[in-house]
């Protein structure tokens, strides 16, 4: 049975004003007017080469008009190559677009709302194939798979063929017998398309990426100063470049894998590079994982030592979240890449209301809790950021009033109702429209279509600031909340 959502205790504007919520708190070089916090959501409205589009400042532009006390833009490309429809910021050509948005948060938050960008590196990931294409173009026939064919009666015959014969002979198998002579990087690019990890240290840009990821994250950070952001936030969480680094699953034996200080030694020199170009007047945060929720993956005891680590180096926060890998990503179809939040690590990302006991709502904030205590115990102040399944004022509060987290992230709630966070302050709660976390928006978002909610995207009744409704690419959709 789906849980159902908890009391929302909606309070009074005089009990708002009181509240742990609605008072200020300082994040590195800013102060945040209240405690509410967007996490970074790509909702897929960047042009094709990762543009800035009117669409997406609209986007902002609406979370901008609930107030929350920190927004943070997407997960935004440090590599000036293809991305689709991502943001990207590593170039200057991006600066302007980027000053535009910002210029639109101020505006419409009326000066009121933070603004930081997260900035990501992620690795090569392919489609999955058709199995003739696989096995004609891109299985390498070595030695390895030669030895493999020598020991199979059927197919020693071909262990020492040309390997377009080699090819042939693969797919005139059953599938399965295919599949035992393929080892497991080559058994996962034919069934879930290639990954590349940050292990493949025979690949020289792989083996390279110590070396060459400090400058691109430190110049991407300075393109966001340039364009006038509040700070950034480095994507060090999920299944992306930073956190394959520090997860216990890193084995590289170059210095930047195995025990937990060498898993780390990356993020912390990333994170030197970068406030040496900033200087200390910019805020540096970070989106961490406090639970990999994978097999032989990283635990909240990892996230409390790197943690500690990097906020003794000069973080100024934590934002804490949890799964969303590619180990346990449900297998895609052909055609299709496979997407890191399908799987159990990205149901605890993204819990949904029908995940198990304890159900949905403030599940991930015990690993908020365990973290922010080991840099409390350590003389550390900097805040910590709480999510996952978040969405009624009586959670938000005792989060903060029981020391959680310093601050309470939203992100499918605030998609619901951007306006929520302002509806809370002048005590109109019991207007909210209310997440009711199905993860439709989850479901667009794998698709790479223009992320939406359920519970408005088909209203037309209402227009958009502008008088008109902006609608989806395919027209059946509307791009934005109602106004409220």
């Amino acid at each position: 049975m789906p849980y159902p959502l908890p009391d929302p205790a909606w309070p009074t504007p005089g009990e708002a004003e009181r509240s742990r919520l609605f008072s200020p708190v300082r994040v590195g070089a800013f102060t945040s007017r209240n405690r509410g916090w967007v996490p970074a959501m790509v909702p897929w409205r960047a042009s094709e080469d990762g543009a800035m589009t009117q669409d997406v400042i609209d986007w902002y532009g609406r979370f901008a008009d609930g107030r929350p006390g920190v927004l943070v833009v997407e997960a935004t490309g440090i590599r000036d190559v293809p991305s689709g429809p991502l943001l990207r910021i590593g170039h200057d050509r991006f600066v302007d677009g980027m000053r535009a948005l910002v210029d639109k948060v101020r505006e419409r938050s009326g000066g009121h709302t933070k603004l930081l960008i997260q900035i990501i590196d992620f690795l090569r990931i392919r489609r999955r194939p058709e199995k003739e294409a696989f096995v004609r173009r891109f299985l390498e026939v070595d030695d390895a798979l030669r030895e493999r064919l020598t020991a199979r009666p059927v197919s020693a015959p071909f262990a020492a063929a040309d390997p377009a014969d080699v090819a042939e002979h693969l797919l005139a198998l059953p599938h399965e017998d295919l599949l035992e002579l393929l080892d497991e990087r080559q058994r996962e690019a034919l069934e879930y398309g290639a990954r590349e990890r940050v292990t493949d240290t025979h690949l020289p840009h792989i083996e390279e990426l110590p070396r060459v990821l400090p400058g691109l994250f430190s110049d991407a950070a300075a393109r966001a100063m340039e364009a006038g952001f509040d700070g950034v936030e480095l994507h060090y969480a999920h299944a992306y470049t930073m956190a394959s680094f520090l997860s216990a699953r890193n084995d590289r034996t170059d210095g930047y894998g195995g025990s937990p200080e060498a898993r780390v030694r990356l993020p912390l020199e990333i994170l030197a590079a970068v406030r040496a170009r900033v200087g200390p007047h910019f805020t540096v945060g970070c989106r961490l994982l406090g639970d990999e929720a994978i097999d032989a993956g990283s635990a909240v005891a990892d996230a409390q030592h790197y943690s500690k680590a990097l906020c003794e180096a000069g973080l100024d926060f934590v934002s804490v979240s949890k799964g969303g890998k590619f180990e346990d990503a449900r297998q895609p179809k052909v055609g299709a890449a496979a997407y890191p939040y399908t799987g159990p690590s990205g149901h605890e990302c993204m819990p949904t209301v029908r995940i198990e006991a304890p159900g949905p709502f403030g599940r991930n904030l015990h690993l908020a809790r365990s973290i922010r205590s080991t840099l409390r115990a350590a003389g550390l102040t900097q805040p910590v950021i709480g999510a996952g399944g978040l969405s009624s004022y009586a959670q938000l509060e005792a989060a903060l009033q029981e020391g959680d987290c310093d601050l309470v992230g939203a992100a499918r709630q605030s998609l619901a109702d951007p306006d929520w966070w302002l509806k809370i302050r002048t005590g109109a709660g019991p207007t909210v429209r209310r997440c009711i976390f199905t993860n439709y928006c989850e479901g667009l978002d794998q698709k790479h279509k223009q992320v939406t909610c359920q519970l408005w995207d088909k209203d037309l009744s209402a227009p958009d600031r502008t008088g008109d409704i902006a609608m989806s690419n395919d027209g059946k959709r509307r791009l934005l909340a109602p106004p409220n």
